[in-house]
């Protein structure tokens, strides 16, 4: 809880500059096309750290650092292969986005059963 602040401002500033750039026009025609392609990457690795964070705390092994570096390197890994993908012609920003998918799910699974056996254990709890 203590670093709540801190997703709180980066919410804003992530906000502000998406404002402030909004217009895409300095952007390369080629690569305005692709954007939505990239910055759907982007939240999916952001969703994907995100719940491993949050099924991390749960499990008493969280990591600021293995949260930060899994959010940098999957979104640069999955950008890369995107770029890669569009260099070849081909569609690698699918296999990214269905590798992110399974995590997502996995971790969404994974909390769903902690939490229900949490709960569980409140309900039955007797006094």
């Amino acid at each position: 809880m203590g670093l709540l602040w801190l997703g709180s401002v980066a919410l804003l500033v992530g906000l502000l500059v998406g404002f402030v750039l909004a217009p895409v026009q300095w952007l390369p025609p080629a690569f305005q096309s692709r954007l939505p392609t990239y910055l759907g990457l982007a939240l999916l690795a952001a969703l994907d750290a995100t719940l491993g964070a949050w099924r991390a705390r749960l499990e008493g092994t969280f990591d600021s650092g293995v949260l930060l570096s899994g959010f940098f390197v999957n979104m640069i890994a999955a950008a890369s292969l995107a770029y890669v993908g569009d260099w070849l012609n081909m569609d690698f920003a699918l296999a990214a986005s269905v590798a992110f998918g399974t995590r997502i799910f996995n971790n969404l699974a994974i909390l769903r059963r902690i939490l229900l056996q949490r709960w569980r254990q409140r309900v039955t709890q007797p006094g």
